[in-house]
């Protein structure tokens, strides 16, 4: 019998904030946590600035215990940008990077996310390069690096994340693969299918009006089953990879920071656990459509 999926609730979802309008939490970080774990959450996700401000009154002990106490486990840390580039921008991703990385060794995280949001040029043989040496100094703490591809990134195709990871041949670094990412760079399914187990780090779900209607965007997420996208294929794509781990949740909107934090938990838990308990008679999209159509404890 298939086990129950495992969900974590990532930083903007649990945090009840939308990008670019604030990165601290108004909800104190004990009252997320417990608010993600009643709604039936196993994880949770860190921002770095959320996490830099919660560390002002609070040590990571006191973090650890929190989570601890509340069956939660730290799923993600993010973000560390800049990790391959030089001069002050790299200083001061490196500054960030040991901060997070400390983190990650206190809470036992699952993985450290990274990317880029600036389409920064670099040439692939440097990538390759500086994301191996990334992942060999989390080595170093028992950390898994994850790279999450998207539009805004130095790469944003599968055919080039791969290339990358691959390259570096690190077995603690892989890709994060969103549905909405796949969905905005028109990721066939069955490329997403074909990413090896071993380099698939974390997947994360949300749906949205179909790419073509008025009003899409990638930046304005909808709970899934509220829109258009196929996300049983999707997950069906990923399964067929070999992906058995948890699952992540990432939905975030300018109405929904008016939703009071347990309701968007709520929300969040059980839109996302029917998509992936879908009955077996409601067959997914085949694997050739495209994307519109470790334990936690």
């Amino acid at each position: 019998m298939p086990k129950t999926p495992e969900l974590a609730n990532l930083y903007w979802s649990a945090a009840g904030l939308y990008p670019g309008e604030g990165e601290i939490s108004p909800y104190d970080f004990e009252t997320r946590v417990k608010s993600t774990a009643r709604a039936g959450f196993t994880g949770i996700g860190l921002w770095h600035t959320d996490l830099e401000h919660i560390l002002v009154n609070r040590t990571l002990r006191d973090v650890r215990a929190i989570l601890d106490d509340n069956g939660v486990g730290a799923f993600e840390v993010e973000f560390i940008a800049d990790w391959f580039v030089d001069g002050q921008r790299r200083r001061e991703s490196d500054a960030r990077k040991k901060r997070l990385f400390e983190a990650s060794a206190a809470l036992s995280a699952h993985h450290i996310k990274v990317g880029d949001f600036y389409n920064t040029p670099v040439t692939m043989s440097r990538l390759i390069d500086e994301f191996g040496a990334l992942c060999l100094e989390a080595r170093t703490i028992g950390a898994t690096i994850g790279f999450e591809f998207m539009g805004s990134a130095m790469i944003h195709t599968l055919e080039e994340s791969r290339a990358m990871v691959e390259g570096a041949g690190q077995d603690n670094g892989g890709l994060i693969v969103d549905i909405a990412h796949v969905t905005a760079l028109d990721i066939p399914f069955a490329a997403v299918a074909q990413i090896p187990r071993r380099h698939l780090v974390a997947v994360e779900l949300n749906d949205n009006v179909a790419k073509s209607a008025p009003g899409y965007s990638p930046g304005r997420r909808k709970f899934c089953g509220e829109g258009a996208f196929d996300i049983q294929g999707f997950v069906a794509a990923c399964r067929a990879a070999g992906y058995d781990g948890p699952w992540a949740v990432e939905v975030f909107s300018p109405e929904l920071t008016a939703v009071p934090i347990d309701e968007l938990n709520t929300r969040a838990f059980g839109s996302t656990m029917a998509a992936l308990v879908a009955p077996a008679a409601r067959q997914p999209t085949p694997l050739g459509a495209s994307g519109p159509g470790r334990s936690l404890q």
